[in-house]
């Protein structure tokens, strides 16, 4: 068994980065995130590496467009208002087919809202992002170790489709401190020929670039992009089920949601209740069939999430309206209690027993 070495979530997302392969580090600081930005500046001059505090959001997640186009992996963060200011470089590197990974420790909102944890850019992450038709994958973790390896998948995943790749952690996530095994053999196996590392004179100019001034080459392109995220969903849905074997009661929760969730489901089994979990680590691409199984199984979903309810919204979608669908949340940096998540599923039960 690997060792494992006790860190906050935010480290081991910048530790598992350079394990990744990521030389690149553009940032800028905010709570809850900061760590990691910290972090990758007392590592990267250390290893060759390179990071760069940029004097914004604008300019870093530009530069991260920049290191991208040459084929490197790179990688920006940052929490929720800092990631809106990220959005139209988001939007670039979506529409110049570019991989990068962008991590969002959020925080409570709208506006500069609070440094306490939130799920409330649920929204921003998975229904785009930035302006225009595009698609980021976005990874939940819910476990220190999770932000570990899914910074790893992460980067994996962006190559593989040249696409932005988002980790959508919580405030919670990023400053919990956990045991976690970094031992990883990481090899980039994806041939990137659009790279923009020049020519050596032994081929045509590489342009990396998202404008596209006639209508029906863009068309034409955004539609070959859609063909592209049917792939991946297709091939990348990643969650887990817990105790939905005998379920008449199903939570949807993820990241640290799921993790209290879970508390909840313990003690209600003991109660004679019979709840389970399926926790969507996927995001984008979301997991509609387990999803729409538990629909013709139990008589009611609860959907648990620090927001006045974002993710329902897929869940109810996924279901197709056959069970009814109910919210146990907090909001403004508030995280639902296990005692307040027994009481939605007593309640969904008909009472307690």
């Amino acid at each position: 068994m690997a060792d494992k070495i006790l860190m906050k979530g935010n480290e081991a997302i910048a530790e598992a980065a350079i394990k990744a392969g990521c030389m690149h580090y553009f940032g800028y600081p905010i709570t809850p995130q900061t760590e990691v930005a910290a972090y990758m500046a007392k590592r990267m001059p250390k290893i060759g590496g390179c990071f760069l505090q940029a004097e914004s959001e604008i300019a870093a997640i530009n530069m991260v467009y920049g290191v991208a186009s040459t084929g490197k992996r790179v990688m920006t963060s940052s929490s929720s208002p800092g990631i809106s200011l990220k959005s139209e470089g988001l939007s670039y590197l979506a529409g110049s087919d570019l991989p990068a990974l962008i991590v969002n420790v959020q925080r409570g909102g709208p506006g500069l809202g609070g440094i306490q944890p939130s799920q409330a850019d649920y929204f921003q992450a998975t229904k785009g992002g930035g302006h225009g038709d595009f698609k980021m994958i976005v990874l939940a973790p819910s476990s220190v170790q999770e932000m570990a390896d899914l910074t790893v998948k992460g980067f994996d995943l962006a190559d593989k489709y040249r696409m932005p790749t988002m980790l959508l952690a919580d405030g919670t996530m990023g400053q919990m401190m956990e045991p976690v095994s970094l031992d990883y053999e990481v090899k980039e196996t994806v041939d990137k020929p659009w790279a923009t590392t020049g020519t050596k004179m032994e081929r045509e100019h590489n342009i990396v670039t998202s404008l596209f001034l006639k209508p029906d080459e863009l068309e034409d392109l955004v539609v070959e992009r859609y063909e592209r995220y049917k792939v991946v969903e297709e091939n990348e849905v990643m969650y887990e089920e817990y105790m939905m074997d005998d379920a008449d009661i199903c939570i949807a929760a993820f990241g640290i949601a799921a993790r209290v969730a879970k508390n909840a489901i313990n003690e209600a089994r003991k109660q004679g209740i019979k709840v389970g979990l399926i926790r969507p680590i996927t995001l984008w691409p979301f997991p509609v069939a387990p999803f729409k199984k538990a629909a013709n199984q139990v008589k009611e979903i609860i959907s648990v999430e620090l927001s006045m309810g974002q993710m329902i919204e897929d869940v109810r979608l996924a279901c197709e309206c056959k069970v009814p669908v109910t919210l146990c949340s907090r909001t403004g940096g508030m995280i639902p209690s296990p005692e307040q998540v027994l009481e939605a599923i007593t309640r969904a039960n008909g009472g307690a027993k």
